[in-house]
């Protein structure tokens, strides 16, 4: 399983957000370091986000989630554009998934299981 993944739903339409792009990064000395590039699929989920190469490592990483192409592919305009996610992995043996809830004008967010 992958050690960091992520899944939006659209609660304005209760479904899945089908198509939102995502950067997942990694604070290195203060900047800003990119991991992968990934794409929601049909079920909101992005399973390319974290290769079998890849190490996880304790730090600040940051997923930011490009809201503004996926409401204007279904033709609605948002108030944000794009949602910062920055979270912080003390024990690098665990799984961290990042569910994101959004609407046109609102979202929130938990550590999911």
């Amino acid at each position: 399983m992958s050690k960091i993944t992520s899944h939006v739903l659209d609660a304005s339409r209760g479904k899945p957000a089908q198509g939102v792009p995502l950067v997942l990064e990694r604070n290195a000395d203060g900047k800003w370091v990119e991991l992968s590039r990934a794409s929601t699929n049909s079920d909101g989920r992005a399973p390319d986000l974290w290769s079998d190469g890849m190490k996880l490592e304790t730090g600040i990483y940051r997923l930011t989630f490009d809201t503004q192409k996926y409401f204007e592919s279904i033709g609605v305009r948002g108030f944000y554009p794009h949602v910062p996610i920055v979270f912080e992995i003390h024990d690098a043996g665990q799984h961290y998934h990042v569910p994101l809830l959004i609407s046109p004008f609102s979202y929130s967010t938990y550590r999911g299981s």
